[in-house]
């Protein structure tokens, strides 16, 4: 049946396959919640089940080599959240889900809500390395905020006292979890604040999952962090744990142990080096009153008696003036001589003199150039007599006139060397001492051998 138009008639194949390219460029990477049924893993490895909630479901696969990844074991009726592609299985037609990552349910809504916080905090400015405060590099008060009865606020103690025994410590106790823990620590760092008698703080906790830190990936946590005029160390967790008060803290412990040796020094190598630099400053200081005493010493030495050296330079004077006096003789002296002499030199120089002497010179340079001239045509001559005797002796005319000709070939006028270059009754030019033969080959013999 036709209406005019041509429609395009998709095979199941074809088909299949556009519906794959569609759904697969327009869906590459999806979150997605639900429950887990129908779980199986055969022998390949491969998990395989149904993904669900309350009104929809659908297929999901989640490769071996992602499964690796995994910090727990799917089970039927497990809730999750995962993150995959969307693929369509041609041969059936059916579409479905393959996870690349998998974790139970909560904490992929808390690590999106992480991201989310963490984006807009940087685009306001609070991780910019512009607004850190310096710690202190003694402090004389210390604040700790922290739970009163856990081991971090025992680890911190006992790593200050160890290093700087009399240090003033302040203990914040808040929550470090739970629902009012938010509150307390905000409460903390405005408290340190509003009474501005620590030099820099300490807000810590120990480790645990996501959930427990969620007190420190709060917005107004890092807003008090933000705003404190006070510097805040964090060391909130393991090494390997980051929350969001660690990006908007002045510096960032991994471990409350290591927070607690970096906000202060060790009070027994500040003392050893304090005592090392009285020494250099002490002895830098002898050294320097050492170097003034003998300079001055020697200032000493060279001063002279005021007359002494009067009279030193009235002997100076006086001998100045002699040696410039005789100075100036023996330059007259010089210059009357130069005078003569220039006097002797001008009279042996004048016009008429001169152009005698130039005559001379002219008549003796004709007369030389005049003899060099005969000397070199008479040489010239000779050399030309004997070039011409060795260029007649050489010369192809003076071998033909002792009968000998040369015969070349018409009109090539090439020199025949050998009779077989030249053919029976050709025209061959002879030439002779006085002139020159035109010749028809008659016949030609080759070492003895005749062609006629």
């Amino acid at each position: 049946m036709h209406n005019g138009n041509l429609q395009k008639i998709y095979t199941v194949s074809e088909l299949n396959a556009d519906i794959k390219t569609l759904v697969e460029e327009n869906f590459p990477f999806v979150w997605v919640c639900g429950e887990i049924s129908n779980f199986r893993r055969p022998a390949s490895g491969h998990s395989y089940f149904t993904l669900k909630d309350d009104a929809a479901q659908i297929n999901a696969v989640m490769f071996r080599g992602q499964q690796r990844q995994l910090k727990f074991e799917p089970e039927d009726g497990m809730s999750i959240t995962g993150m995959g592609r969307i693929s369509v299985y041609e041969p059936r037609g059916t579409y479905q889900i393959i996870l690349e990552y998998l974790e139970p349910a909560g904490i992929g809504a808390l690590q999106i809500a992480f991201e989310k916080l963490k984006a807009r905090l940087a685009e306001k400015g609070y991780f910019d390395q512009a607004h850190k405060k310096p710690l202190p590099a003694i402090p004389r008060k210390i604040a700790v905020i922290t739970s009163p009865t856990g081991s971090v606020i025992y680890d911190i103690l006992k790593i200050l006292h160890r290093r700087f025994p009399n240090v003033h410590i302040q203990i914040i106790p808040v929550k470090v979890q739970g629902s009012d823990a938010q509150a307390e620590i905000v409460a903390g760092l405005q408290l340190i604040n509003s009474r501005a008698e620590a030099d820099v703080a300490i807000l810590a906790r120990g480790g645990g999952s996501l959930e427990d830190l969620q007190a420190f990936n709060s917005e107004s946590v890092a807003t008090a962090i933000f705003l404190s005029q006070i510097p805040i160390v964090s060391a909130i967790g393991h090494e390997t744990d980051f929350t969001i008060a660690d990006f908007v803290a002045d510096l960032r412990a991994p471990t409350p142990s290591a927070a607690a040796e970096l906000v202060v020094a060790n009070k027994i190598e500040l003392e050893r080096r304090i005592a090392d630099l009285a020494s250099m400053l002490k002895s830098n200081f002898y050294n320097y009153i050492d170097k003034l005493r003998f300079e001055l010493q020697t200032f000493f030495l060279k001063l002279i008696d005021p007359r002494k050296r009067i009279q030193d330079l009235r002997l100076r004077l006086d001998d100045l003036a002699a040696r410039l006096n005789r100075i100036v003789i023996s330059d007259l002296h010089i210059r009357k001589d130069r005078l003569f002499w220039w006097n002797d030199r001008l009279a042996a120089n004048t016009p008429s003199i001169l152009s005698q002497k130039i005559n001379d010179k002219l008549e003796q340079k004709v007369t030389n150039l005049l003899k060099t001239y005969v000397i070199y045509i008479n040489a010239k001559r000779a050399v030309l007599r004997e070039t011409s005797a060795r260029l007649n002796a050489l010369s192809p005319i003076a071998i033909l006139e002792r009968g000998y000709s040369i015969t070349r070939t018409i009109p090539a006028a090439r020199v025949v060397r050998d009779p077989e270059t030249v053919a029976l009754d050709q025209d061959l030019e002879v030439m002779v001492a006085k002139g020159a033969l035109i010749c028809r080959v008659k016949g030609k013999s080759t070492h003895g051998k005749k062609n006629l």
